[in-house]
């Protein structure tokens, strides 16, 4: 299976994929960008190839505030128990996949926030996702909400000392990740106006947050992007190998 056509949703347009849209481009992949946040209806799964899901600050259970999260995770589910998408979820994205399959998300006891270090489990060592990369890994983390417990049939496959679920998967079809491999040298800039990411980040860092944080993202720049390529080779083998499968 090659794909395509990739549909993103989106819950802020500068919480896109990030470098995985130069991916995108090199492979001739379409991706049709959907933000939720504004109200942008979802279209019809059947026309596209895969749902990748992105970050955002609001949390999967305010649904009451955002009553379009009720859409996008039937729609998640949709793609996932019913049309058997393949499906990359990315921090909030690796939340609603959670929550829509019937986990627990909720407020962790610390948020993580800041480049920090993440650990395979003995299912991540083994997981294709992960394949030829190392059992520690760096990764920019922005995060206050985590998933608490693995949907039935999925394997956790890395965590952190704060945080027990950094990754999940389903086979070969669906690969979701708490922490950032998307990003770019305007990230941390961009994100920091946010008025609940700068809080956030504050709070965690302390004074001079953003340039601090800003600086060290950058000074990481060339592995995040490396990491971040193999994570894209290795989902599109992946994706390969799940629609041989099928």
């Amino acid at each position: 299976m090659k794909i395509n056509r990739i549909l993103v949703f989106q819950h802020l347009r500068i919480e896109h994929p990030g470098i995985f849209r130069d991916f995108f481009k090199e492979d001739n992949v379409e991706s049709t960008i959907i933000e939720l946040d504004e109200g942008e209806q979802i279209p019809d799964l059947k026309d596209y190839d895969a749902l990748w899901v992105m970050g955002g600050p609001m949390d999967v259970w305010e649904e009451a505030e955002y009553p379009w999260l009720i859409d996008e995770k039937a729609a998640i589910r949709k793609a996932v128990n019913e049309l058997k998408m393949p499906y990359v979820g990315i921090c909030l994205g690796h939340q609603l996949l959670a929550d829509a399959l019937g986990a627990e998300v909720g407020l962790g006891d610390h948020a993580e926030i800041g480049i920090m270090e993440i650990h395979k489990t003995d299912s991540g060592k083994q997981s294709p996702y992960l394949k030829n990369m190392p059992d520690k890994m760096n990764c920019l983390q922005w995060h206050s909400a985590e998933v608490k417990s693995a949907p039935p049939g999925m394997d956790i496959l890395s965590y952190s000392d704060k945080c027990a679920i950094q990754s999940l998967s389903l086979g070969v079809q669906v690969f979701t990740m708490q922490y950032h491999q998307e990003i770019i040298a305007s990230t941390v800039s961009d994100w920091s106006a946010i008025l609940a990411y700068n809080d956030a980040l504050e709070k965690s860092l302390g004074e001079n947050a953003v340039n601090k944080l800003e600086q060290e993202t950058l000074e990481n720049m060339t592995y995040f992007n490396k990491t971040a390529r193999k994570i894209y080779e290795n989902w599109k083998l992946a994706v390969l190998n799940y629609s041989c499968h099928e």
